[in-house]
């Protein structure tokens, strides 16, 4: 296997991803134009120097560098090199963040997706265009994370829908997801663990509960293919997860029962949270001034974001080396 020569620089840009939609439950993952970029230089393998991980953003501004083995990004780099038959050489990580950490934006999933995506360009794999690497990488993504649905829209852009087989392999369908629906992301000031989020889900459901999502997933699927937008608000009410996990984010409750407006097609828990995510073709900023006064009322203050699907995604560049002055 042909591997990245070493003093290169690499470049992935992952999106960030809203997943669940409702009723979807670890089934769909969105990918949102909100974006995860590292750079990485590799170092000669007989460097002395070790790995080593600066970042900004929302990461926290200008960290000073860190030790790569503790790293979400590099871990995965690792992992996926060593799957693929590389060994991982020195290397400097430059990240620079623009996703919210434990937000129900796929913050997790952006890393391990940038950190699988440097480890195929260390053996030689640009891209992800071939099924098998795009199986694999899934794979691998589903193994660090624990569930698809995010890793599938980073890896692929626009709406991925995913399930996990017996043996752990991921299959993956990705869709087209209409222009004229955007996002409106609203983010209360707390964090919210996906392990705390997971907790708070009841250990079986009732049948019905089980047929009606079911049900709304099937239809979300139908009423995008069919272009019926008026169905997307049906589809999105779910019985699974929101229910329960309302009860950790003040605010929330009256977000899901917002009534329609003009332009609201339907609003909907941002993976476990704490971001609540409204799908509209108009009205972007009176829709999420009306999701803020929600959390405003309940004592928290929200960042607003309104985001275009993103189309494309985990790509990965080697940027052009400077030419130095003589």
């Amino acid at each position: 296997m042909n591997e990245t020569k070493h003093n290169s620089t690499i470049e992935v840009r992952v999106p960030a991803s809203t997943a669940n939609l409702g009723a979807g439950f670890d089934c769909f993952g969105l990918a949102l134009d909100l974006h995860l970029v590292v750079r990485a230089t590799l170092l000669p393998a007989d460097s002395s120097s070790a790995s080593r991980v600066r970042s900004r953003g929302e990461s926290g501004s200008a960290t000073l560098p860190q030790s790569a083995e503790t790293n979400l990004i590099f871990q995965a780099m690792r992992l996926a090199a060593q799957r693929q038959g590389g060994v991982l050489p020195p290397m400097r990580l430059a990240v620079h963040n623009a996703i919210p950490l434990a937000s129900g934006l796929g913050s997790s999933a952006a890393a391990i997706v940038a950190g699988i995506a440097l480890g195929f360009a260390v053996c030689g794999k640009k891209d992800f265009s071939a099924a098998a690497d795009m199986q694999s990488a899934l794979t691998y993504a589903t193994e660090i994370e624990g569930h698809a649905d995010n890793a599938g829209a980073a890896l692929m852009g626009g709406l991925a829908v995913t399930l996990v087989r017996g043996d752990g392999s991921v299959a993956f369908v990705r869709k087209n997801w209409p222009q004229e629906i955007r996002a409106v992301a609203v983010t209360p000031n707390f964090t919210l663990a996906t392990s705390k989020a997971r907790a708070a889900l009841p250990p079986s459901v009732a049948r019905a509960d089980a047929v009606s999502n079911l049900q709304r997933t099937a239809m979300l699927v139908a009423a995008l293919d069919a272009h019926r937008h008026d169905l997307i608000w049906d589809a999105l009410q779910d019985r699974l997860h929101q229910p329960y996990r309302q009860n950790l984010i003040p605010g929330l409750a009256e977000i899901l029962q917002l009534p329609r407006t003009p332009g609201l097609l339907g609003v909907a828990l941002s993976g476990a949270g704490p971001t609540a995510v409204a799908f509209a073709t108009e009205g972007f900023e009176d829709i999420g001034k009306t999701m803020t006064a929600c959390f405003q009322r309940r004592g928290l203050n929200a960042t607003t974001r309104i985001l275009s699907i993103a189309d494309q995604g985990a790509t990965i560049e080697q940027p052009r080396q400077r030419s130095r002055r003589r």
